[in-house]
């Protein structure tokens, strides 16, 4: 397999785009430059600096969405690289630059996967569409949820929605994600008294005050999970308080954690249950809040089984179903009813540098895509 492949060819395309997030660089108008030959719609969602493509092709129910993010994280020390991040180079079998894993060489295989199922039903009954934004890998406000809440407000409802992030693990559609924990962060800042340390009487040391309740937070079980997700798991990422000198006692302590969690919780429950913790050990303090997302998880149905037989139909193996790794542009749709699947490419090399992936993974993939739509919109 080699670049003359069409996916092949449109992964080292889209590759040589400098799309550090959350710059496009032309990415979603070669995209919309393909799809509107297949005969889909394009719209331009953008919001600020954030470009968002929506394209859709037919307008009946169900309607199947492809989701994924034309940005890539930074490239990192150029000097670590053994070539040009921005130049897609094929050595030994496998297709490098950046972006190849995450997510190019995901949104190439969708778009060859539609491209050839439209070609071969064009009067398929439902909708595909495609939803694609610049703004995965930065803040993510622009992006994704921006162009669901302007669905949402037209009443453009997606019934399924297939996430090409990378998931797998030796091999395309190893691995489903059927959904994701939540994610919510918490900034503290415990308040206490600067004082001469050999006068600790009159200060209030904050390191003091807050140990009782960092026992406490580390050594609780919040939830043993269930049959999709792991226990929920809490992590100080940030731990800090000093005032610069050795006999002083400082005055505050800053700590940032985060809880990764499952759908025993959600994020108001546990920001209470965090604060009961801390108000029960007296602890002076202000937090502040960041959710990511709560977690998803799509119940068997239509969208899992095409997924599971499509992967099966290509490659012969059954699809181990997960729910781990990190966030992802899902935990933005699934709230509305949709159910949302990731499957793509191995997740091996994300954000790495000589981030890659094998070459014939992607028409892999792209054919396995091929087969969710022939599955859920064709005649299969």
């Amino acid at each position: 397999m080699n670049a003359s492949d069409s996916t092949v060819h449109f992964a080292i395309e889209l590759i040589n785009k400098q799309s550090i997030t959350p710059e496009d660089a032309g990415c979603q108008t070669l995209i919309a430059h393909r799809l509107s030959a297949a005969g889909f719609r394009i719209e331009r969602l953008n919001v600020g600096e954030v470009s968002n493509l929506w394209a859709r092709r037919g307008a009946t129910t169900p309607l199947l969405c492809f989701a994924g993010h034309t940005d890539v994280v930074p490239t990192g020390d150029l000097k670590e690289w053994d070539s040009d991040p921005f130049k897609a180079e094929i050595r030994d079998g496998r297709l490098y630059g950046r972006g190849a894993a995450d997510m190019k060489g995901g949104l190439s295989a969708m778009i060859t996967a539609a491209e050839r199922f439209v070609a071969q039903y064009p009067n398929f009954d439902g909708s595909i569409a495609f939803l694609i934004t610049s703004d995965e890998e930065g803040v993510a406000v622009n992006g994704t949820r921006a162009v669901v809440e302007a669905l949402n407000d037209r009443n453009e409802a997606i019934d399924w929605c297939i996430v090409g992030e990378p998931s797998s693990k030796n091999t395309p559609g190893d691995v489903i994600r059927i959904g994701r924990r939540g994610s919510l962060t918490g900034a503290l800042q415990v308040q206490g008294k600067q004082g001469h340390i050999a006068y600790a009487h009159l200060a209030n040391n904050p390191i003091r005050q807050f140990a009782p309740a960092l026992a406490e937070l580390n050594e609780t079980v919040w939830d043993k999970g269930n049959e999709y997700f792991p226990p929920t798991t809490f992590e100080f990422a940030h731990l800090q308080s000093s005032s610069g000198a050795d006999n002083v006692i400082p005055g505050n302590l800053e700590a940032k954690f985060n809880l990764r969690y499952s759908t025993e919780w959600n994020s108001a429950d546990l920001q209470d249950a965090v604060e009961k913790v801390l108000r029960r050990h007296n602890v002076v303090y202000q937090i502040s809040w960041h959710l990511s997302g709560e977690p998803f998880l799509t119940e068997r149905g239509k969208l899992m089984h095409a997924v599971v037989q499509a992967v099966h139909d290509i490659s012969a193996i059954d699809a181990e179903l997960s729910t781990g790794g990190g966030t992802s542009d899902g935990r933005f749709i699934a709230p509305y009813g949709t159910d949302v699947i990731e499957i793509g490419l191995v997740n091996a090399t994300i954000h790495m540098t000589n981030e890659n992936v094998v070459v014939e993974h992607l028409p892999l993939l792209s054919k396995i895509y091929e087969r969710i739509l022939q599955r859920l919109l064709g005649q299969v």
